[in-house]
């Protein structure tokens, strides 16, 4: 999950990292009314939307009246912008952070990950703030530093020290910067984060720290643990149904293709999607309703499904193990019943209860079209189709 900057400063400043002092805005009203409440000091009115690159593409603008800062809000709500992260179709703005401009002496790139590979937490640093981490990469790789976290320990102070080191950070402010990367640790460890990045992090004319811009990735699997933080969650006006999906614990993503898929397994979901763009066409969703759905939960499935308007056509592909074949028929044929549908239903149950659930299909009287194995569905799925 990720999560928007005036979000993430939220979560940095409760662990006593500094940032700038600000609030967030949806209208140009309240766009002047932060700037008046930080003291009509020269600020920053940036776009919140969930992808990077923002000021290349002009989401991030200087104001230094409240005229200024009316016409900045002006021409950033409402609008769309499109970065190398976003795609084409871009994001459009419906928040803005007002915030103070700070004073910028040095700019340092400072992120915690998850890696895989070592199965740890690892910090990165560059004195290259200010830049996309893939762009140090590029031009200037032997200016990034990685720091193996202990995952029970932190990080231990000849770490920090080496750090500052080849940071050049002084004496003098080797306490603050101590302090600030333990803070870093406990806020990525503490709320489950896959990517906590500062960048960047600044020191000010008077040598203090401060994170001027953040973005944070929380681990959606360990979201239970963060009920106030799950409610933050924000979708795109494209992702409206994968905003419903999340309501019931489904995993969903919208594709291009016109044939709706119902799976239960994401590795299943995978497979079916393969098997029909193998037999020439291509899917319109990714739907894994999971090993525990209820049968109110395969007809929610189902209406989501449905409401797409490009699918012509729903495959329904599941492996009856934890979640019995006769519930998925269940709910089908309650969904179905309930829905007008015109569009051919391809169903190919395997596993527990398989023949019940068949039976069910049968003496529903419903226009369902039963397949035995993924290549008869397939088969079968793109035949309905290409007929329409």
């Amino acid at each position: 999950m990720k999560i928007s900057e005036y979000q993430a400063k939220t979560i940095l400043s409760k662990y006593g990292i500094p940032v700038p002092q600000g609030n967030i805005a949806r209208s140009q009203d309240e766009a002047v009314k932060v700037f008046h409440h930080i003291g009509r000091k020269p600020c920053v009115v940036k776009a919140q939307i969930l992808t990077g690159g923002r000021g290349k593409g002009g989401g991030i603008k200087f104001a230094r009246s409240e005229q200024e800062v009316q016409d900045a809000s002006s021409q950033l709500l409402g609008s769309t912008i499109s970065t190398s992260q976003s795609g084409m179709a871009g994001m459009e703005v419906r928040k803005l952070l007002v915030e103070e401009a700070i004073n910028i002496d040095r700019e340092i790139y400072l992120a915690i990950i998850l890696d895989r590979r070592s199965e740890s937490p690892m910090l990165i640093i560059s004195t290259e703030g200010g830049m996309e981490i893939e762009e140090i990469s590029a031009k200037f790789p032997e200016k990034i530093l990685k720091e193996r976290i202990e995952p029970l320990f932190g990080i231990h102070k000849f770490q920090i020290r080496r750090i500052a080191q080849a940071l050049n950070i002084d004496h003098a402010m080797l306490s603050a910067f101590s302090s600030l990367l333990s803070g870093l640790f406990n806020a990525f460890s503490e709320n489950d984060c896959l990517l906590l990045e500062i960048n960047p992090l600044i020191i000010t004319g008077n040598r203090e720290f401060c994170a001027v811009d953040a973005k944070i990735n929380i681990d959606d699997n360990a979201l239970y643990r963060h009920e106030e933080i799950a409610k933050w969650r924000e979708f795109e006006k494209h992702e409206e149904l994968e905003a419903k999906a999340s309501e019931f614990g489904f995993s969903y993503i919208s594709l291009d293709g016109n044939i709706g898929c119902m799976v239960n397994g994401a590795g299943l979901a995978m497979a079916t999607m393969d098997i029909i763009k193998l037999y020439g066409m291509t899917p319109a969703n990714f739907l894994d309703v999971g090993g525990n759905a209820t049968v109110e939960k395969v007809k929610h499935a189902f209406n989501l499904i449905l409401s797409d308007p490009k699918v012509k056509g729903v495959l329904v592909n599941i492996f009856g193990g934890i979640m019995k074949c006769d519930t998925i028929a269940t709910g089908i044929t309650e969904a179905v019943s309930n829905i007008n549908i015109d569009i051919p239903l391809v169903v190919r149950l395997e596993g527990t209860n398989k023949d019940l659930a068949k039976k069910i299909l049968d003496d529903s009287g419903l226009e369902i079209i039963s397949a035995d194995g993924m290549q008869d569905a397939a088969e079968k799925i793109v035949m309905e189709v290409k007929k329409q």
